[in-house]
């Protein structure tokens, strides 16, 4: 007890809230890795009953994960995972370290529990990322998501998931083929059938060429109408892709109630994509049952966790809830 009020991080949090989001952001994480270092974090979050759960070949403590985006480096696996994460999706990662779009890219609307971010796939490269991966602690289930490098276009675009898979597939439990991002120019043509094909043919091909056996996502944004997702299904049905993460984030901000935003680029995610990510995962799964799907957009508690499960995910992750409500999130949406 005299630790926490010493090291109180739901009041650190509310004062980082009031730096600039990213330096906020990692003001939190390196915080929590501290906590992680000083063997604390069971004392300030502490774990909860097991809740096993089995899917593909794997085997989860629950069903929570984090979404890419949180952890794009790895730099912060083992501290994620000490909160009682079944699993942690790490990334978008690219070829090449890439410093990703000018700042401000990354905009909070508080009162509609919202994010909007343009960042563009800042990453250290997968290199780096690789190295973290081998040194990771953490024994839960860990996926890699991997993209492109802004400047690639064409083949080389494809050639950039290519050589992205073939770094990380042996240190991945998991891997997550990225075409949703609105912050990369052009990437989004890649749910296009022709174009979705020739990258997911390239991909398959690799994943012969190496033997890879364990789990492979596509994920999706919400904007795509019904046909698209129609194609899309066929598409991973003919292929070695395990299933899909549905879903990203939305370029609609019609969405937030605040018009002052409606006109900001980028990707919105938070609350206000609740209903739109959950109602795509719903028509997937009830178009075909059989593809197993990952849901993420919008969880920001127990009730909205339920409802992903319910529309037919089987695995749920969240981004936005943890920025917005912190590591407190975890108890709250695993809880009895």
């Amino acid at each position: 007890m005299l630790l926490k009020n010493i090291f109180n991080f739901e009041l650190l949090l509310s004062i980082f809230k009031l730096f600039p989001p990213e330096l906020s952001h990692s003001l939190a994480l390196y915080s929590l890795k501290l906590l992680y270092k000083l063997k604390l974090v069971n004392i300030f979050f502490p774990r909860f009953k097991n809740q096993e759960f089995s899917f593909l070949g794997m085997t989860f403590s629950n069903r929570l994960g984090t979404a890419a985006g949180l952890d794009k480096n790895g730099d912060f696996i083992d501290p994620i995972g000490a909160l009682g994460f079944g699993f942690l999706e790490v990334g978008t990662v690219t070829p090449k370290a890439q410093i990703g779009n000018p700042k401000p890219r990354v905009f909070r609307v508080f009162d509609e529990e919202a994010i909007i971010n343009r960042l563009g796939f800042n990453n250290k490269g997968v290199d780096y990322l690789v190295k973290r991966l081998q040194k990771r602690k953490f024994q839960g289930v860990v996926g890699v998501n991997i993209g492109a490098n802004k400047t690639s276009q064409g083949q080389k675009r494809i050639d950039d998931y290519i050589e992205c898979f073939q770094k990380v597939h042996h240190y991945a439990d998991y891997i997550t083929v990225n075409i949703s991002s609105p912050n990369t120019p052009g990437l989004r043509d890649l749910h296009n059938s022709d174009n979705l094909k020739k990258l997911i043919d390239s991909i398959d091909e690799e994943i012969k060429v190496c033997k890879y056996d364990k789990p492979i996502f596509l994920k999706i944004s919400p904007d795509e109408d019904s046909n698209s997702i129609s194609e899309i299904i066929h598409t991973i049905n003919e292929s070695c892709f395990t299933g899909l993460i549905v879903s990203n984030t939305s370029i609609d901000k019609s969405l937030l109630s605040n018009k002052d935003f409606h006109d900001y680029e980028g990707g919105l995610s938070g609350k206000p994509i609740m209903n739109k990510s959950t109602k795509l995962l719903s028509i997937i799964f009830k178009e075909d049952s059989s593809i197993p799907l990952i849901g993420v957009g919008g969880v920001m508690d127990h009730e909205d966790f339920n409802k992903k499960i319910n529309a037919g995910a089987g695995l749920v992750q969240i981004y936005s809830g943890f920025i917005v409500k912190g590591p407190k999130i975890v108890k709250d949406i695993l809880k009895d």
